[in-house]
């Protein structure tokens, strides 16, 4: 890549959250335990639905999905945030940052259509209850999580080839904690025009038309449960969409709240501030919005710990017999 003065590309300053010292620890601490929060909390969720065969549903695989793509989303920012503050070191190689750019926008994009297909799983669930096993069958949730990657995949790519077309000015500084698209195109010294534009077009069509298909299917399901006669049938449906209505709230409200300040405010420090809400504290709270608001998940996560437990103390014995038996 050839920047404005001809000599080439070779790294990025991921410049972060503050330069203070002494506030590098603390910072460090913090993103280590809500990534190990994180990536342990899913990855339980994956465990539970995986070992428990009533849990064999599509509500569940794609809540699976769902908890192994918020993994790979924080996995792409955090652990090298964390390995520049170990080594007091501010540098993302060039191709570095266009891999996490990449990657970042491929589960970004990701969360957004399985949030999409669940609400869809939702409304066939409420609405055509007896139809409910033909209609969502393992062929058409296969299909449908296909189509999310691909569509992400395509996007991501997209986005990749553009930013690579850019040439760049001598002053590399990112002022946040991972290579973020905008911030990246901000550096460029090449006109940037068809970037932003695809950004602002991609935006509309990958944020706007899923979160119309959720509203669109929570309108429908809405008028369902008004028209069940008894208030225990009116909350036992309602109670199946509360999970994915809070996790849809958080992802949505807390990412549009992010690019509203930072166009208003134009401060990029506040800005990286406000997007750890959405590439970490969302992630990190989506298995306890579904453990704690869901009896099947709370269950099956009982039976698994209840079995790793007892698998652990057999372990044990047999390796005890043996040091006696020796």
């Amino acid at each position: 890549m050839e920047p404005g003065n001809g000599t080439q590309i070779l790294e990025f300053l991921l410049l972060g959250f503050s330069d203070e010292p002494e506030l590098q620890p603390l910072i460090f601490g913090l993103f280590l335990s809500m990534y190990l929060i994180t990536v342990f909390g899913n990855l339980l969720i994956i465990l539970a639905i995986s070992s428990d065969s009533h849990l064999h549903t599509p509500m569940y695989f794609l809540l699976c999905n769902l908890s192994f793509v918020d993994i790979c989303f924080v996995s792409t920012t955090i652990p090298k945030m964390l390995v520049n503050i170990q080594t007091q070191s501010q540098v993302i190689t060039y191709k570095g940052c266009i891999t996490q750019m990449c990657f970042f926008i491929l589960f970004g994009a990701l969360d957004d259509f399985l949030l999409t297909v669940m609400a869809y799983d939702r409304f066939v669930a409420i609405c055509h209850p007896l139809h409910y096993t033909v209609i969502m069958n393992p062929r058409l949730c296969g299909l449908l999580l296909l189509v999310s990657w691909i569509m992400s995949a395509l996007y991501s790519l997209l986005q990749s080839l553009m930013v690579l077309q850019l040439s760049f000015c001598t002053v590399l500084k990112i002022p946040h904690f991972f290579c973020e698209l905008n911030q990246i195109v901000k550096l460029a010294c090449s006109d940037t025009f068809l970037n932003n534009l695809v950004i602002y077009l991609s935006a509309v069509l990958l944020a706007g038309v899923p979160f119309a298909g959720i509203l669109y299917s929570y309108s429908k399901i809405v008028s369902c449960i008004r028209g069940i006669p008894s208030a225990q049938g009116k909350y036992k449906a309602f109670s199946t969409c509360v999970s994915h209505l809070s996790v849809v709230f958080l992802f949505y409200c807390t990412g549009l709240g992010v690019y509203l300040s930072d166009a208003a405010t134009h401060s990029t420090h506040s800005s990286a501030i406000a997007s750890v809400i959405y590439t970490v504290v969302t992630p990190m709270l989506n298995p306890f919005i579904y453990s704690l608001r869901n009896k099947d998940i709370k269950g099956a996560l009982k039976r698994f710990c209840r079995m790793a437990a007892m698998k652990g103390t057999t372990v044990l014995g047999l390796k005890n017999f043996s040091c006696l038996e020796s």
